[in-house]
């Protein structure tokens, strides 16, 4: 799309969110509410029974504390702006917030994305050479692979959100999303965009397609490793140290992919609540539910405030 007459600098943009209809607004803002703050207390429980008990002070649960972490930053990045505008009733972002929330989206979704590939190889690493797994997986490699994944994210947010800021927009810009989302800002720019989708889409190859990859080749690892096992409760029980990542790999490749092959923007920002906003939200449910370990140290950490509630309650009644 070009514009001639009216390719300038334009200081702000307009969502406009999944729906128009203003019956619906007061439904949306509380959904979309209830859901950001499961999600924040949510994974923070994760991190603070994680952090609390020594004995979860492995790789596989320092990897877990980074995903939950990351997942409050993704969700930061794009609700609490989606809430404001829902409230006050405005569409309106201003052109620095878009890049902000471009820049921001795109750093904690590529890092979500290596961090589930690093699970992965942890999995694998576990169960596949379990007498070597603490010599591998030691804690400087852990490190090692977390600090790549972040620094591997941020050079391809800048790179893209610098590339962002050489498009000029025409005026009175409408982006038919809840959030400034990369590819729907490279479709509503004036100016030539081959350059920008060009390194979009190799990027989404090598940053996107790499860690997939690697996750697949793991599990395909995994899986004939557990077919060699004889017993079938040793079979489960190797299974079942993996079936948490699994189910939470398949829930965000399978609605990213549904994002990228919906038919219409408005299908697309749909299907985008479910990887930026109840992914998030339903990643400690899914890593709790089925992990004995984390259930334990979660009683833990609300037991130890209900120990001094009798002891509140004797104090109010003293005179």
């Amino acid at each position: 799309m070009y514009c001639s007459s009216n390719d300038t600098r334009i200081s702000e943009f307009l969502l406009l969110g999944l729906s128009n209809d203003s019956e619906l607004q007061p439904l949306i803002f509380g959904l979309f509410l209830s859901m950001y703050v499961i999600t924040v207390f949510g994974n923070l429980l994760i991190i603070l029974a994680i952090s609390s008990d020594s004995h979860l002070h492995t790789p596989m649960y320092f990897f877990l504390t980074n995903l939950s972490f990351v997942d409050i930053c993704f969700t930061s990045a794009i609700i609490p702006k989606m809430l404001v505008n829902v409230q006050t009733q405005s569409k309106v972002i201003t052109y620095t917030g878009c890049i902000s929330q471009i820049c921001f989206s795109t750093l904690f979704a590529g890092w979500d994305n290596f961090l589930l590939a690093v699970m992965a190889y942890d999995r694998f690493v576990a169960i596949c050479h379990p007498l070597h797994y603490t010599v591998i997986m030691n804690p400087w490699l852990c490190g090692l692979l977390v600090l790549v994944s972040w620094i591997m994210s941020v050079l391809n947010s800048l790179l893209q959100s610098l590339m962002v800021l050489q498009l000029s927009f025409c005026t009175e810009v409408e982006i038919p999303h809840f959030f400034c989302e990369l590819h729907q800002m490279i479709q509503l720019a004036c100016s030539d965009t081959f350059l920008n989708d060009t390194v979009m889409y190799i990027s989404a190859v090598l940053l996107a397609g790499g860690p997939l990859a690697g996750i697949l080749y793991s599990y395909s690892k995994i899986i004939s490793s557990i077919h060699r096992i004889s017993s079938a409760q040793g079979k489960y029980k190797a299974f079942s140290t993996c079936a948490s990542h699994l189910s939470v790999v398949s829930l965000f490749y399978c609605t990213v992919l549904g994002v990228y092959l919906s038919s219409s923007s408005h299908a697309s920002a749909v299907a985008s609540v479910m990887y930026t906003v109840v992914t998030p939200m339903l990643n400690p449910f899914i890593y709790s539910l089925r992990n004995r370990d984390i259930k334990r140290a979660l009683k833990r950490i609300i037991r130890v405030p209900m120990m001094y509630v009798p002891i509140v309650l004797r104090l109010k009644k003293c005179p």
